[in-house]
């Protein structure tokens, strides 16, 4: 029974960290095409910030799978 918990806590972390990298890439798209002169630093901080929700996505899993 743990280990099933332990699979939804893993799932949940994986879909909270697609919707993060989702909400990011499209936003960092919208502010693209609103000031192409700031893209260079757009990306930046998209990237900044995915590395975050990935880390943390991560971090979740680890703590899901050893909760047991």
């Amino acid at each position: 029974m743990t280990g099933s918990i332990a699979a939804i806590g893993a799932g949940l972390a994986a879909i909270g960290a697609g919707i993060g990298i989702g909400r990011i890439g499209g936003s960092a798209m919208e502010g693209m095409a609103r000031q192409p002169e700031a893209a260079s630093k757009i990306q930046a901080a998209m990237i900044i910030a995915a590395a975050f929700v990935e880390a943390v996505s991560l971090f979740a899993v680890v703590v899901a799978l050893l909760g047991n």
